[in-house]
């Protein structure tokens, strides 16, 4: 273990050292595991918006978790990635059809997202969800 050290606001250290008092816990232990669950949030990195997006879903039903999960990229909207991707390829794409095509492939990306999150939301309400 490294022996670093961090200096704290006061409010944040009394914060620990009440959910220390409770807990029956060391307070560099609340500390320690408030950061270790800070980094393994699975949120890290995306944009604020996505991540309260994300996070907000755990207060949706089961129904509207498995609206989510079965969500489909309209069909006009693949085809249309489908087609800039070849032209992508080819390399007779431009710069306008790049632009789109990142913005679809980044939609897409976020729908991804959401299904999965639903999906495991689920699965942990105890649904099985293959």
């Amino acid at each position: 273990m490294n022996g670093y050290t961090i200096s704290i606001p006061n409010t944040l250290y009394e914060k620990a050292q009440r959910v220390a008092q409770l807990t029956s816990q060391q307070i560099d232990e609340v500390i320690r595991a408030q950061l270790e669950e800070a980094f393994d949030d699975p949120f890290l990195g995306l944009p604020a918006d996505e991540q309260s997006e994300l996070k907000a879903m755990e207060y949706l039903s089961d129904d509207a978790l498995f609206g989510m999960m079965r969500e489909q990229m309209q069909r006009v909207k693949q085809d249309r990635m489908s087609a800039l991707m070849d032209k992508n390829t080819k390399g007779t794409i431009t710069q306008e059809e790049s632009a789109e095509l990142a913005t679809l492939v980044e939609n897409g990306q976020r729908l991804t997202l959401r299904k999965s999150t639903a999906m495991n939301l689920l699965m942990d309400r105890g649904y099985d969800v293959k």
